[in-house]
């Protein structure tokens, strides 16, 4: 069973998608344009959210185990003012990067603190920031590309850890499920596949065999069965693209179920 990416991956790869977010927001006609995917949000928009969320984290990660995040960092955030101008918001994008970045590297992966996802299968960890941050980076680069019309699929190595990574701390709750009880597969074509099962005890996911052309794939297992590209998954899961992009067997509007389900807790 393939590993999770170690602490110094996620740390490079935080780097790469944020110097390909600037890349992509560098090459776009305006800081005006609009991003598809984020209805209401300018290229500017996104990466104030971008740089803002960078800060933001490294001040949770910095504070270290807490109940919630720091009084004055989400003050801050919240009084977030940037430059309007290019080269100068690049650069803060890039510093606030750094930022986040080292308050990783000095806490280490196994350091507590607060996250927004106490209930689920990640951990409340400096670690499990990373892996989130990771993602948060990723997709939102897919935003600032297709705001400049030129949308590239998520690098693969950062797409199949994104699934996973998204059903762990997203879907993953205690909370009953209030429908029949069933469970979703997804099949990345890259080889790997992840169940999420849901029922009274709520949301959980493990990693399943991918399905092969030998064995096929028992259609009474999941409700619904999801099929796509690693990157397509993520993008699907994060509502970028519709399910209509990807192949669904079984009971497709089990999917819209989950899509509407708001756990009581998480």
């Amino acid at each position: 069973m393939e590993k999770n990416l170690e602490f110094p991956d996620l740390l490079r790869l935080i780097d790469e998608r944020s110097t390909a977010f600037r890349a992509a927001v560098a090459a776009a006609p305006s800081l005006d344009a609009q991003v598809p995917t984020c209805p209401g949000w300018t290229l500017f928009d996104l990466v104030k959210h971008l740089g803002g969320g960078d800060r933001f984290w490294a001040a949770i990660v910095g504070a270290g185990p807490a109940d919630a995040p720091p009084a004055e960092a989400a003050a801050a955030r919240a009084a977030l003012e940037v430059s309007g101008e290019r080269e100068a918001l690049l650069a803060w994008l890039a510093a606030s990067t750094q930022l986040l970045l080292s308050a990783l590297r000095e806490a280490g992966p196994d350091s507590g603190c607060w996250t927004w996802w106490p209930a689920s299968q990640s951990p409340q960890t400096a670690g499990g920031t990373a892996r989130h941050r990771v993602q948060e980076s990723a997709v939102h680069t897919y935003d600032a590309q297709l705001a400049g019309g030129a949308p590239q699929p998520l690098p693969v190595e950062v797409a199949l850890d994104g699934v996973e990574e998204f059903l762990f701390t997203v879907c993953a709750t205690p909370s009953a499920w209030p429908h029949k009880p069933t469970a979703f597969d997804f099949h990345a074509t890259e080889g790997r596949s992840w169940r999420l099962t849901v029922d009274g005890d709520g949301a959980r996911i493990t990693r399943i065999p991918a399905p092969t052309a030998a064995t096929g794939e028992d259609a009474d297992a999941a409700g619904a069965a999801v099929h796509g590209t690693a990157s397509e998954l993520v993008l699907y899961l994060y509502d970028r693209i519709q399910a209509e992009s990807l192949r669904v067997d079984g009971d497709a509007g089990l999917l819209d179920l989950l899509r509407a389900w708001e756990p009581e807790e998480k």
